[in-house]
């Protein structure tokens, strides 16, 4: 083997090396990325980071019932006036415990007084995060166990 080929795979062992054991946490950290990033990517009631005075106005507020079928309804509601384009709530999220994508319903603020979602979920249980995102201010996640 010349210097070369030694050196690549010498670089290339000591990336593996550091990067495997980064690998096999992440889905132990993800479990963690609600409270770890929240402030600074996402604002939570505890987190809210710089918009500290924004948090009654802008956090979702998630109601679970079951309905005639067994299926979960879920109703996501922002306490947000909608200012036209130049402030409001720009879309809710529905995401599960793992924060994969479940749903999300856009709203225009020309048709739209308050922001109000309303998901069906045929068989999903577990942690369910709501999101709120504002043109403005951020996106804002709350929790909630279904």
């Amino acid at each position: 083997m010349n210097r070369r080929e030694l050196i690549k795979w010498g670089v290339f062992g000591g990336a593996a090396g550091i990067l495997t054991p980064q690998l096999l946490r992440a889905g132990e950290a993800q479990g963690q990325l609600h409270t770890a990033m929240g402030g600074g990517v996402y604002y939570t009631r505890a987190s809210p980071g710089r918009w500290s005075k924004k948090v009654t106005s802008h956090l979702p507020n998630i109601e679970v019932a079951s309905n005639s079928d067994g299926k979960k309804e879920v109703l996501v509601v922002t306490r947000h006036v909608m200012e036209g384009f130049d402030h409001y709530i720009v879309k809710h999220m529905l995401l599960d415990g793992n924060f994969g994508f479940l749903m999300e319903k856009m709203f225009d603020p020309r048709d739209t007084e308050y922001p109000e979602s309303t998901f069906t979920l045929d068989a999903y249980s577990g942690p369910l995060y709501a999101l709120s995102v504002c043109n403005q201010h951020d996106t804002w996640i709350s929790t909630a166990e279904i």
